[in-house]
């Protein structure tokens, strides 16, 4: 498993650093955007299950559980800019080093890649037969895990401007917009 890693590994890399060159954004500013997407995920779901509960004590429990994830994001996940982890990578980088989470998390990036090949596919037909919308739930958290944490793994390249903004910059000049 661990070849299959490395290749993905390499593979979102690769994608990242495309990502990069086109918009200017890196890997680190991808897995906050993507983190953002799953906390919204997470707390959509439980809004959902919120409302659709009549009962009182699963409504005080949701809503002291939701209220204590509130509190450990914002002292964990929300506390340091996107630009304080760029800048912290780009530093690494320059340095020389690789990115520490390569090594270290590789065995949480192979069981969460296993889970997303195998349990994937169940979940889905579990969601598509049962109408059971946790399954699809669960699924997505799974595969937005697993693709930040390859995220997360990789290392940027130095800072640049995006080929999309030159693009539109250049369009913009050639079509200069006329207020009258």
């Amino acid at each position: 498993m661990g070849y299959v890693d490395s290749a993905v590994l390499n593979m979102v890399e690769r994608l990242c650093r495309r990502l990069q060159l086109l918009t200017g954004r890196t890997n680190v500013w991808l897995a906050v955007q993507l983190t953002n997407l799953s906390v919204v995920v997470y707390f959509v779901w439980a809004v959902s299950v919120y409302m659709a509960s009549g009962d009182l004590a699963l409504r005080i429990f949701l809503t002291l559980f939701l209220g204590g994830v509130v509190f450990v994001l914002s002292r964990t996940i929300f506390r340091e800019s996107v630009e304080a982890s760029e800048n912290d990578a780009y530093r690494r980088v320059a340095k020389g080093f690789l990115n520490p989470r390569r090594v270290r998390d590789s065995q949480l990036r192979v069981a969460f890649l296993s889970l997303s090949v195998i349990l994937g596919p169940l979940l889905v037909t579990a969601y598509i037969t049962f109408h059971a919308a946790i399954a699809l739930l669960t699924c997505s958290l799974i595969l937005l895990t697993t693709v930040l944490l390859y995220v997360l793994a990789c290392d940027p390249l130095p800072p640049c401007p995006g080929k999309v903004r030159e693009w539109v910059r250049g369009l913009a000049r050639l079509n200069p917009v006329r207020t009258t």
